[in-house]
């Protein structure tokens, strides 16, 4: 049956899928941005449906103000708002704070609010991180190390953010339902110039900002599939205390790199590179540059995500990688965001 739902920070790359997701299944949204005056024009203009369907409610994480009304109504909450990595703070507490706050503030409502169930879009950085291994395979059972040297800001802001809605719905969340979900680096169409920070890398390497691509690889899960994925959580009854990792298989840069000058006219890839860079130039790099000093721990190392708990126990399947990484690219062009 329909549902009333709250999706925390409308305007985000996967937060806007989502409610794309909610509307076409008859759902009616509720959504939070920062900005309602900046923000509502254009999501007016994405989501083609009234007032009624869709309302916008201006919250910030870390503020009191419009969270009650936000959720007033609700079944469930996607709680998707989160603090996003842009480079490596000065202070770690700058992205800490925000997330792990910021969760409890929306549990805190949400639970006052009579919602029966709470999903949390979390990430793989809070799974996988703070490990010396060069190959591993992790599943839900698996939680970073903070205490780890190259554990960076983002990766301690995903792990105490999630551990602290965790322990906040065990102590006071009483009947309402938590789940969270984990995804990997996401890809996938975007529809403006504002997206997520893990598009940046198919971009880079399309605009020829990336000229040599770096030993690194993540594992991939295309928007679409991800979107899919928390609908299902919203909806299915008995998932509490569920949690589920969102990935496709690990592809390197340099993978991505040749499935694009493979998939793509020659005019669109000239500037995509063909070599990997020297571990040694990244060292290098990364001693003034903040983005090269957050991928460094990652060189030469392969992590697979077991994801057949999602299979399982939701039915969830994701679509190749190559696909994702396509019509990302394919989009990004289209959108006049790289310009080829």
């Amino acid at each position: 049956m329909p549902k009333t739902i709250l999706v925390t920070g409308g305007t985000g790359f996967i937060a806007g899928e989502i409610i794309d997701r909610l509307l076409e299944a008859g759902h009616t949204v509720h959504t939070t941005v920062r900005n309602r005056k900046k923000s509502e024009d254009g999501l007016r203009d994405r989501f083609d449906v009234g007032a009624a369907k869709l309302k916008i409610f201006e919250a910030d994480l870390m503020d009191d103000a419009g969270w009650a009304e936000a959720n007033a109504g609700c079944d469930a909450v996607a709680h998707v708002a989160s603090p996003i990595a842009v480079g490596t703070p000065k202070d770690e507490d700058e992205m800490i704070v925000p997330a792990r706050e910021g969760a409890i503030r929306a549990l805190r409502f949400a639970k006052e609010a009579g919602v029966a169930r709470f999903v949390q879009t979390s990430s793989v950085a809070a799974v996988s991180y703070g490990s010396d291994a060069k190959t591993r395979t992790v599943d839900e059972s698996d939680w970073t190390d903070i205490t780890h040297a190259e554990t960076g800001a983002y990766a301690k802001s995903k792990t105490i953010a999630e551990r602290a809605a965790r322990d906040w719905v065990l102590a006071n969340g009483g009947e309402m339902e938590f789940v969270s979900v984990n995804p990997s680096m996401v890809l996938g169409p975007v529809y403006d110039a504002d997206f997520s920070p893990s598009v940046q890398v198919v971009k880079q390497l399309l605009d020829g900002s990336m000229p040599m691509a770096p030993d690194i690889g993540f594992g991939v899960v295309d928007l679409r599939d991800l979107a899919d994925l928390h609908v299902r959580c919203l909806t299915q009854s008995g998932l509490a205390n569920e949690r589920f990792i969102a990935s496709g298989k690990p592809m390197k840069l340099i993978e991505i790199a040749e499935v694009l000058r493979r998939r793509l006219p020659p005019g669109q890839t000239r500037k995509v590179p063909k070599r990997v860079m020297p571990n040694w130039m990244v060292h290098a790099l990364a001693l003034f540059n903040s983005g090269v000093r957050q991928i460094k721990p990652g060189l030469g190392r392969t992590t697979y995500y077991d994801v057949s708990h999602a299979k399982e126990v939701l039915d969830w399947e994701t679509r190749p990688p190559e696909e994702s990484v396509v019509d990302c690219a394919k989009s990004l062009i289209a959108c006049g965001v790289v310009k080829v």
